[in-house]
Formats: C-alpha cells, sequence, structure tokens
C-alpha cells in the first residue's frame, strides 16, 4: 500500500506471532474446517511437476509493506504445502522460471515489462505468463500492494483448482467499491442471529491481547476481495464509540489492514445522550451535531482509515431522528457531515417499519426512503435488504433498487441463515443471490438488472457497496457448518463480481475444501446447486413467506396469530381460511407492485405471466387454481413440500458416497447435520401441510402422505434459548426446533 502508518512495525510483530501460532494449530487440527479454503494441501504426482515448472522462485521488493509482506508469506505458505516447496526470495531466478509479485513502482522486474495496468484501479490486478530476462515467469502485478495480495490468492486458487498456468492471461478488478461484512457482534460476545458460537472480537480483552485468530479472519476475507467489516451489531450499544473501546476497535483495526479490510463501527443515534452528557440527539441541534463532529475526530485519531457508521434507526425500537420530529436523511446528513472531512460514509438501513399498522409491510421501506430520494449528502448510501420483507428463503428484489435516482443505494444480503434453518440446514446461497443480481428491474428498459444499478453501470452512483451479513464466530470451522463456509466464499465472490457464475463458485470452494477430485466436486456442487430450492419447496413454496416461528424464526409457525402487531404474526403473511391463501399485492389489494417499474408490475399482477415461484406473494387464490403442472393449488403446495423432503433425502444419500473420499471428521460433522436437516424438513412438511389442511378442509391427493401427528402436536412444540437470539431467559420461545418437546 502507498500510505505508511506509525503501526507498520507493530504489524510485522503481530505476524511473526500470527506464523508461529498458525504452525501449531495445524498440526493439531489438521481437518477441522479451521483452514476454510485456504487449505494447501499436497497436489497430486503430475499437479507438483506442472507447478514446480511453472514457480519455482518467488521475486518480491526487497523492502515490503505489511500488505506486500502478507503476499508474499501467503505465496510462500501455499506453494510450500501444495508442491512441497517455499521458494525464497533470491537475487537471481532459477533457470526454470520464476513468479514475480508487486507493483511497477516498487519492483523493478515488473516495471520493465511495461504492463498496461490504468483500467485496474487501486485493487485490481493482472496474473500473466511472460518472458522476462529470457526466463519463463508469472507474473502478479497491480497498481497497490492490496492489489498484489488479491492477485496472489487468486493465483494459489488456481492451482488449488488444478487449472492451468502455461498461457495466464488474467485481468481482474472489483465492479463493486467497498465489499463489507456487517457482523451483528454485540460487546458482551453474544451474536445477534449467529449460530457458530461466540464472536470471535474479545473486547474484554483487546486491546491488550488481539487473538492471531483475527488475521486468518483477515487471510479469508482478503482471499475472496473483501475490504471492510462493521465490527459492532445494528442493534448498536453507544459504549462502542467511547474512548476506552475505541481504542480496541483501533487494536482490531491494527490487525486487519495489512490484508486491506478497514473497519466500521455502528452508530447508535442516541449516542449524545447515553454517553455525551447532552439532553437530546436532534440533529439539527448545533450541540448534538458539534458532539458528533468531536466523536468522529476522536474516531479517526485512532483508527486513520476508519470507514465510517452503519445505522439502523427507528426500526424495531432503535433510536433515530424520527424521535425527534426529523426525517431519515437529516438523520443520515448530521452524521455524514460529521465524516465527510475525514472521508467517512454513512450507511443506512433501509429495514424500517413504522409503529403502526400498515396496509403492507413490504411497502414501507419504499415508502418511507423515495420520498426523500434527493436529501441525502453525498457521503450516504442506503443499504437496503435484498427483498422488500427479510431475508426470506425466495422473495423478489427490493424496489428501492431503482427507485432511488440521486442517492446511492447498496444491498445488504444475509450470509447467516436466519431464515433457512439456521446452521443445520445445508443451503447453498450462491444461487439466492445470483438470482437477486440477475433480476430485471426494467427501469431504465431491459437490461436493468439488480446488479447493473448496485454497481452502478445503469445509473452512476458514488458510493458502490454491498454487505453480508456475517455467519462468523467463535467455532473452529468459523460457521457452524462446514457448508455454510460456502456462503461466506460466494458472498465474497459475488460481491467481487456479481456476473460471477454461481456454480463455478461452488466448484472452486469444494475442489479448495475438499479435494479437486471430480468425483467428489460434481456431485457436491450438484448437491450445493439444489440445497437452497430443497429449502424454499419445504419451508415456503410458491411465494409463501414468514411462516417461521416468532422471535427465533427457527421452525414452522404459520398458525401463529395472537402478537400484538399484525405484522408480526405468520398469519398476516399468508392470511389461509377456508377457501382462499396468499396475499394480494396487485390492484385489488396492497397495490405493492405498482412499486416496481411499470412493465414489470403488470407482469407481477397477470396470473398467466406471473412466475409461480412468486405467486404467493403477489396473488390471493382460491385453492382449486389450476397450477401449470395441472394439479390444484392444494395439491401442488402438498406436492412441493414433500419434494423438499425428498430433495434432503437425496442430499444425504449423495454424501454418503462422498463422505469416505474426504477426512472422517468433517465427513461425519456433514453427515450429522443432514441427518438433522432431513428430520427438520419432515417436521416443517408436515406440520405446514396439517396447518393449511385445517384451513382448506382438502383431502391429502392421492400418493403422499399425511402428516405423521395432528396440527395440535405441531402448535404444542416448544423451545428454550434458541441460539442466535441474545437475552433469552427462562421463557420459552414456542414452535421452534425442539422436535418432540411436548412429549
Amino acid at each position: 500500500m502507498k500510505h505508511t502508518f506509525p503501526w507498520a512495525m507493530a504489524a510485522r510483530t503481530l505476524f511473526c506471532a500470527w506464523l508461529a501460532a498458525i504452525g501449531l494449530a495445524a498440526q493439531a487440527h489438521a481437518e477441522d474446517g479451521y483452514d476454510l479454503w485456504l487449505r494447501y494441501r499436497p497436489l497430486d504426482a503430475a499437479a507438483q511437476r506442472t507447478y514446480r515448472s511453472a514457480a519455482v522462485e518467488l521475486v518480491t521488493p526487497a523492502q515490503r509493506s505489511p500488505t506486500l509482506e502478507a503476499a508474499r508469506q501467503e505465496l510462500e505458505r501455499g506453494l510450500a504445502g501444495m508442491i512441497g516447496r517455499a521458494p525464497a526470495d533470491a537475487p537471481r531466478w532459477r533457470r526454470s522460471g520464476a513468479v514475480l509479485l508487486g507493483t511497477p513502482e516498487n519492483t523493478p522486474d515488473i516495471a520493465a515489462l511495461n504492463l498496461d495496468l490504468s483500467a485496474l484501479g487501486d485493487e485490481g490486478y493482472v496474473i500473466r505468463s511472460v518472458e522476462a530476462r529470457g526466463r519463463r515467469a508469472i507474473v502478479i502485478a497491480a497498481n497497490t500492494d492490496i492489489g498484489a495480495l488479491y492477485g496472489a490468492f487468486h493465483f494459489l486458487r488456481l492451482m488449488q483448482t488444478g487449472a492451468p498456468v502455461a498461457a495466464l492471461d488474467i485481468n481482474a478488478a472489483p465492479r463493486v467499491q467497498r465489499r463489507l461484512l456487517n457482523h451483528w457482534d454485540n460487546l458482551d460476545g453474544t451474536v445477534e442471529r449467529g449460530y457458530a458460537g461466540h464472536s470471535i472480537f474479545d473486547w474484554h480483552l483487546l486491546p491488550r491481547w488481539v487473538d492471531p485468530r483475527l488475521i486468518d479472519y483477515a487471510r479469508a476475507n482478503a482471499s475472496i476481495g473483501i475490504n471492510g467489516a462493521v465490527i459492532t451489531n445494528v442493534n448498536a450499544n453507544a459504549i462502542a464509540l467511547t474512548r476506552d473501546y475505541l481504542a480496541r476497535a483501533a487494536a482490531v483495526a491494527d490487525a486487519l489492514r495489512p490484508y486491506g479490510v478497514r473497519i466500521y463501527l455502528t452508530a447508535r443515534f442516541s449516542a449524545p445522550v447515553e454517553i455525551g452528557g447532552l439532553n437530546t440527539a436532534d440533529p439539527l441541534d448545533p450541540a448534538v451535531q458539534a458532539w458528533w463532529r468531536a466523536k468522529v475526530a476522536d474516531i479517526y485519531q485512532a483508527i486513520p482509515d476508519f470507514g465510517g457508521f452503519l445505522v439502523k434507526a427507528n426500526s424495531e425500537g432503535q433510536p433515530g431522528p424520527q424521535d425527534y420530529g426529523r426525517t431519515h436523511a437529516e438523520g443520515a446528513n448530521l452524521l455524514a457531515d460529521a465524516l465527510a472531512p475525514h472521508g467517512g460514509i454513512v450507511m443506512w438501513r433501509a429495514f424500517v417499519y413504522s409503529a403502526e399498522n400498515a396496509v403492507d409491510r413490504t411497502m414501507q421501506a419504499y415508502d418511507e426512503f423515495a420520498p426523500l430520494d434527493a436529501d441525502f449528502r453525498e457521503n450516504v448510501v442506503i443499504q437496503a435488504k435484498n427483498g422488500p420483507l427479510d431475508f426470506q428463503p425466495r422473495e423478489p428484489f427490493s424496489p428501492l433498487f431503482g427507485a432511488m435516482r440521486h442517492t446511492s443505494v447498496m444491498m445488504e444480503l444475509q450470509i447467516t441463515k436466519e431464515y433457512l434453518g439456521l446452521a443445520t440446514n445445508l443451503a447453498y446461497l450462491g444461487t439466492l443471490w445470483e438470482e437477486v443480481f440477475d433480476a430485471d428491474t426494467f427501469v431504465e428498459g431491459e437490461g436493468s438488472t439488480v446488479g447493473r444499478i448496485i454497481d452502478g453501470r445503469v445509473r452512476p452512483m458514488r458510493i458502490t457497496a454491498i454487505a453480508g451479513v456475517s455467519n462468523i464466530g467463535a467455532s473452529r470451522n468459523w460457521t457452524g457448518s462446514h457448508f455454510d463456509q460456502a456462503n461466506w466464499y460466494a458472498f465474497g465472490r459475488l460481491a467481487w463480481d456479481h456476473e460471477l457464475d454461481a456454480e463455478a463458485i461452488a466448484r472452486d470452494w469444494a475442489a479448495m475444501t475438499f479435494t479437486p477430485a471430480p468425483a467428489f466436486v460434481e456431485p457436491a456442487v450438484a448437491m450445493m446447486m439444489d440445497s437452497r430450492e430443497a429449502v424454499v419447496n419445504y419451508m415456503t413454496p410458491l411465494g409463501l413467506t414468514h411462516v417461521m416461528a416468532t422471535g427465533h424464526h427457527f421452525g414452522p409457525g404459520p398458525w401463529v396469530d395472537n402478537l400484538s402487531r399484525p405484522d408480526w404474526n405468520p398469519y398476516y403473511y399468508h392470511r389461509a381460511d377456508a377457501a382462499h391463501i396468499g396475499f394480494d399485492r396487485t390492484a385489488s389489494g396492497s397495490n405493492a407492485i405498482a412499486q416496481y417499474a411499470p412493465s414489470l408490475a403488470a407482469r407481477f399482477a397477470d396470473l398467466s405471466q406471473v412466475d409461480e415461484a412468486y405467486l404467493l406473494w403477489f396473488h390471493r387464490l382460491p385453492w382449486d387454481y389450476r397450477m401449470a403442472s395441472g394439479r390444484t393449488l392444494w395439491d401442488e403446495l402438498v406436492a412441493r413440500y414433500t419434494l423438499g423432503v425428498a430433495q434432503v433425502r437425496d442430499m444425504r444419500a449423495t454424501w454418503a458416497t462422498l463422505a469416505p473420499m474426504i477426512d472422517a471428521e468433517r465427513a461425519h460433522h456433514i453427515g450429522g447435520f443432514l441427518a438433522i436437516q432431513e428430520r427438520e424438513a419432515q417436521w416443517w412438511r408436515d406440520a405446514s401441510i396439517a396447518y393449511f389442511q385445517s384451513k382448506s378442509g382438502r383431502p391429502i391427493p392421492d400418493g403422499f402422505a399425511a402428516p405423521e401427528h395432528p396440527l395440535a402436536y405441531y402448535e404444542s412444540i416448544q423451545s428454550y434459548y434458541p441460539p442466535g437470539w441474545p437475552g433469552v431467559t427462562a421463557a420459552p420461545f414456542r414452535n421452534s426446533h425442539a422436535i418432540g418437546a411436548a412429549e
């Protein structure tokens, strides 16, 4: 990197500690999932011969920044693990070739190649097979050291997946500027909606002790192009902004910085009152404005490259500008003005819904933000969830993408599977996100896809960004489930380039994480590609949504209809009765379709054109409505629920054939989780059919089994202390995953 920071020596010291720690950890936990997709296990003999001849010697500048040092160490680590040789720096190249790593500015051999790097920006890179000094070489070059680091990881990925390297010619640059993880991590170590244990940020020990695990966290993020992390929960705690905690956050920033990962913090809107001694947090109050300017100055004093604030305001009880009769724009601009002199940004979440009972919960974000389009400062970006509701297994894209013509809009995806079975259910989310990115909004005619809006190609945006709600925790395998690592991986790859193919990403991940053997990779990838659709089928088929049990969102609860707000009840979203099921969002109902481009709204409203995957999202229909399959809606619903269970059963059968090809520890763990998933899928299927049959009065169609138990059994299931829901006491959450708890 071109900037020099005073903590460079401390970073090098931390690197040495990390290398020692990792060496011991690798011996003790060879295949427990800790290494993620960066395993660097020996290649087969033929591949080793190929890569030894192509990459024998590593040539880097004598003077290296912490970032370029990280790149060098990663290449040495990877080459040593895969081909059994750690190529050291040397003044001359050996006869068979070299890897040149660096920038034209700091590496004379790269400068002599006269590579055209003009289109790569600050983070892009080239990987190219070249002739230099009369010898074969592979050059990994960039305009900056962080670009060179990204290129090093890409080259190692090529080796891990068995790609040929004889004639490399790769140019890569991110489509989106800011690619962040949002950690819903609390200062007490709990993680909201986290299913992999406690937080990896130990605020009690910071800054006196920085866990070397944070370096591996940074390595993993850099390997997939993630360049930012919001390290505190959106349900923010003002204490995180005190000077004591800023010193702790600065220690995290120092650890992540060599890998290009900048930190961000959540800002609690009421902080001027809670920690500042003021009697108001009104964004138009001069004293409040002065307090935020001073606080931001404190932050940049501690963290010179601080990225900015993420804010959740006036949603789910969080304080915000509406508490003082002000708009979201006035609240966001308060913070934006404080950050602007330092180059920081405000990511203002659009996940809001009013305290009043609105006509349609899915319309509220659009209704609140679209009228404010021209009112936000240039360094504000609106962070909208991929759908208009809340991270459901399937929902249409949010109409905010395309609605904001003057304000930057970023996408928020959820990597942790709050609504897709938590960590125990295999659901590869690359297919879900690909579906969203490829969806056409038609706001500027055909081809105005969500992805092209987010990256600024449909309409120029000052800030382009994508965030993913992290699924990382203190579990040895990081994500609770081994297959959930694939979602972290896929998020990073798609955030870098949303036009990548989700199946190709899954193939890379499987080869790197387990084995590149085609006999393993192809069936494993096929299983992954079907997995999210299986979850949709046994949870929310045909456009049903938010029928999960309340509070913890795990397990079926379509019968819940006794909460204080209608839109907190699953019943609100399907409204099943003896004659109909579904939510009418056409002009005869809530008219939510009017928030989309007219041509798309017409498709959603037309039963002959709407995709059946969204049928009950947009339409309220009779149980005897005839589906494309020729079945009635009731019969099709039963068939889809049943198909979901069968798909999970097939995944288990596939895994039984694949397990002998990998290490026993991970194979056993995955097999056990798939057994849990089949049991839970059957629970979902039976409970949902039992409930909807109680409404429809229709018989179970021929060839399909009736639910194992009566509806009352499923309604009585309870769970204590569900994971990912901090603050739970002895009071049970009903309708959760403790199947049989009522027995």
